[in-house]
């Protein structure tokens, strides 16, 4: 056998780090939310490793799980998986940051009243003010239930989801 046999292959090192990273990655998919798990279209037999893992309690019994799921992991396209739960998490932020602006104005427009929602409409023009109008009545009202108040703001953000997260007309 000659040196030039193991030039080829990696080194132990290498080959560690890679068997590493396949585990944080499958610790990653057990982390996942059944939809978007079955979304990656895992191979079967990995798929159901990584529900295993969620079933198990004992820690040695889910390290072991982890070392089984990051050994199938060295027999798939990582990168794909990882660029797919890259994907997701990008899509999370982008509807985390669209939630809270949605919020934001809601909080606004109780605080404000009319002024918040002419500023709405300058920044987010056409709006349908017959339908805002009396939700935002409703949850600003301080002679109604709390019920009525807490139901009105909560039908008051569904509208200004569906405003805001609307693609804007030039």
């Amino acid at each position: 056998m000659s040196d030039d046999d193991f030039d080829d292959r990696p080194s132990k090192s290498a080959r560690k780090r890679a068997a590493h990273a396949a585990q944080d990655l499958g610790a990653r998919l057990i982390e996942l939310r059944e939809a978007d798990l079955a979304a990656l279209g895992l191979p079967e037999p990995l798929l159901d490793a990584v529900r295993e893992a969620r079933r198990l309690t004992s820690r040695a019994a889910l390290a072991r799980q982890r070392q089984y799921i990051g050994k199938l992991m060295r027999h798939i396209d990582a990168d794909g998986i990882e660029a797919a739960i890259a994907a997701r998490a990008g899509t999370t932020a982008a509807e985390s940051e669209m939630l809270k602006r949605v919020e934001r104005w809601r909080e606004r427009l109780i605080a404000e009243g009319d002024g918040a929602l002419d500023a709405l409409e300058a920044e987010h023009a056409p709006i349908d003010r017959a339908q805002l109008a009396p939700l935002l009545a409703a949850a600003r009202n301080a002679n109604v239930s709390p019920v009525t108040r807490i139901t009105a703001s909560r039908a008051l953000f569904r509208a200004l989801r569906g405003l805001i997260s609307r693609p804007s007309i030039p």
